[in-house]
């Protein structure tokens, strides 16, 4: 039988065309070539018209008098300030309120995430309502209730609201003490930063140790006690000189103060510092709610109001924590310890080195306040209208993302015997967060870029100040609108960035 060897023969070739990578290469580069010709005929016909109108193109109005003035600016501006200056007036304006809202709209929304899932029908129906109603309404017309229905609804200055520290709310917006901080105050903001991070490194260390044995170390433990002796005294004794303001016989006592301090102090270290702490909660929001309603309601039984108001609130919040019970020391990481360092360490910088942090009270005079920090409607307005507006798309997704965590998970928390709310804070949120930042990244663009809607209500932000009234007065539209791109394209990128590398953080490690 004749064969033929047919191992010797070349295979067929193809023409170039027909070969898949190179075909891609050649789509890319006419796509390419494309969008290079389209921009290049832009800029070309936009120059030519721009000279049809015998109008100049560049950069150097940046250096010109901008001649108008704004509102709220945080650095020193009037009409001789260079336009460069009104821009980054608008883009600081941007940037505070837009890092107020993520903040505001970030706690909350966790809040209302946890809210939805809580086995509490009343709690998880409240913030059903909420997401509800705040989510399918236009932020611009929300933008406008907070604006004109409450803000601007406000009394006259005569009749402004006056609140504790000197705080007063009137139509005109917010006036707050100004601090006027001396050269010293800079050395207690270094000892405050490194505070920040001692602390995280404690916790950190304390919980890694705490990972590896099963406990804390005796000295984290009976450091930890000492420092919520040290606060529970502090608070006992700020709460109870509080409460004597409005209780004068309790005044005629000046040794009270110490006294209830030093009885809390001691609670701390016996099975009772649990009703130790309820005690001093109870001190304070009698107080603030005294200040509070002592600033809205000129009535001699306001003390009368804000105790019935704080215990009905202690009420709620007994019933809606009822299956709590107080915790071993050791079984919890003592968060006094962190917290007095991070209090501790800058007061007593601020001690030795003999800082002083004056402030500028608001006086009210004929027609206006003299002094103070004024804090526009329009900022406010805005702050608040993206924040509660943002939370409720955050909440959402912190519901989507609890609810993706596998049951068999919370049941394994549980059968190691730990509580509801450790289950929740140890077992679930981190593995939920990776599913949560991702859609959490993209609410925190849209709040940022929405902050443009403030130009609707007057907010002088960046498209407000620089789109609005520069380029009228300039007419470098090209410019102008260039720049404002660049800073949102700028801004969403370094946020994605720096979601990306946290997420990245979170994300599970598998072996």
């Amino acid at each position: 039988m004749a064969v033929h060897d047919n191992t010797a023969a070349a295979p067929p070739r193809t023409a170039f065309y027909n070969d898949p990578v190179i075909r891609g290469i050649i789509y890319q580069v006419l796509v390419a070539a494309a969008v290079v010709a389209f921009l290049g005929w832009i800029v070309t016909n936009t120059a030519q018209n721009l000279a049809a109108q015998n109008k100049s193109t560049g950069f150097g109005f940046l250096w010109e008098t901008a001649g108008f003035g704004i509102s709220f600016t945080l650095f020193p501006f009037d009409r001789s300030s260079f336009y460069w200056q009104a821009f980054f007036v608008g883009l600081l304006n941007t940037l505070l309120v837009a890092v107020i809202g993520i903040v505001v709209a970030t706690v909350l929304g966790f809040i209302l995430g946890v809210a939805r899932l809580s086995s509490n029908w009343l709690v998880a129906r409240v913030a059903t309502v909420y997401i509800e109603i705040v989510r399918n309404v236009p932020l611009l017309l929300q933008l406008f209730f907070w604006y004109f229905a409450v803000l601007k609804a406000m009394p006259a200055v005569r009749e402004s609201y006056q609140l504790p520290l000197n705080i007063f709310i009137n139509q005109r917006g917010i006036i707050v003490p100004r601090p006027l901080p001396d050269a010293e105050i800079i050395w207690v903001v270094i000892s405050a930063i490194a505070a920040i991070i001692g602390a995280i490194v404690l916790v950190r260390t304390a919980q890694r140790q705490r990972a590896l044995t099963g406990y804390y170390s005796p000295a984290i433990v009976w450091a930890g006690r000492i420092a919520s002796a040290i606060l529970a005294f502090g608070l006992a004794y700020l709460g109870t000189v509080l409460v004597s303001t409005f209780i004068p016989v309790l005044a005629r006592f000046g040794t009270l103060p110490l006294i209830v301090g030093v009885a809390t102090a001691a609670l701390t270290f016996s099975a009772f510092a649990f009703y130790g702490r309820v005690f001093v909660t109870f001190l304070l929001s009698w107080a603030v709610a005294v200040f509070l309603l002592g600033g809205m309601l000129a009535l001699p039984e306001v003390a009368v109001i804000g105790l019935a108001l704080v215990l009905a609130l202690g009420v709620v919040w007994s019933v809606l924590v009822s299956d709590r019970r107080p915790q071993g020391a050791e079984a919890k990481l003592p968060w006094a310890l962190p917290i007095l360092v991070m209090v501790g360490v800058p007061a007593f910088v601020y001690w030795v080195t003999g800082a002083n942090l004056g402030f500028e009270v608001p006086v009210l005079e004929r027609f206006n306040f003299k002094g103070g920090l004024q804090l526009v409607p329009e900022m406010v307005a805005l702050a608040v209208g993206l924040a509660l507006y943002t939370a409720a798309f955050i909440g959402e997704n912190v519901r989507g993302g609890i609810r993706a965590v596998n049951k068999g998970q919370t049941e394994a928390a549980a059968s190691l015997g730990l509580k509801e709310g450790d289950r929740l804070r140890l077992v679930v949120i981190p593995q939920a967060m990776r599913v949560i930042i991702p859609p959490l990244t993209s609410q925190y663009l849209n709040l940022t870029k929405n902050s443009s809607l403030g130009a609707a209500i007057g907010y002088p932000e960046l498209v407000n100040v620089f789109m609005g009234t520069t380029l009228n007065q300039t007419g470098k539209a090209i410019e102008v609108i260039a720049i404002t791109m660049l800073v949102y394209l700028t801004l969403s990128l370094t946020t994605s960035a720096f979601m990306n590398w946290y997420n990245a953080r979170v994300a599970l490690v598998e072996r």
